[in-house]
């Protein structure tokens, strides 16, 4: 199946200002300084239908602050899964492991994408 011009120029667009907000977040060793490693166990899940999963081990020195996940479903006209105020929380009162997660906000053709993102994660940290 082809992707038509304009989903891949939104697509391109969406993930150009991701890019730009990476760049733009405090960074995650400044924010957590005792962190030392982050896993996250990733699923991306339509409805009651198992989805994608995947692990994401998180660069601690040079990871920004903020956990967007875009959406598992490329037609959906969202931002993404933004799990930021989630994992930060976390992280700040030290979990050491936490799980979580987000349902899609945003739209598929003429109807809301009913994707969920659930995460678990692990992490460790220094004195």
């Amino acid at each position: 199946m082809m992707m038509n011009s304009r989903n891949h120029t939104e697509q391109a667009m969406r993930f150009a200002e991701r890019r730009t907000r990476e760049d733009e977040a405090p960074r995650l060793h400044d924010e957590v300084p005792s962190l030392v490693s982050l896993k996250l166990n990733v699923e991306d899940r339509s409805g009651v239908i198992a989805g994608t999963k995947y692990t994401r081990r998180v660069v601690v020195d040079r990871a920004p602050a903020l956990f967007v996940v875009p959406c598992g479903d490329p037609r959906c006209q969202s931002e993404g899964h933004d799990l930021t105020r989630q994992v930060m929380s976390a992280l700040r009162a030290r979990a050491r492991s936490f799980q979580g997660e987000d349902g899609c906000n945003g739209s598929v053709g003429q109807g809301e994408c009913l994707r969920v993102l659930k995460f678990e994660a692990v992490a460790e940290y220094g004195p």
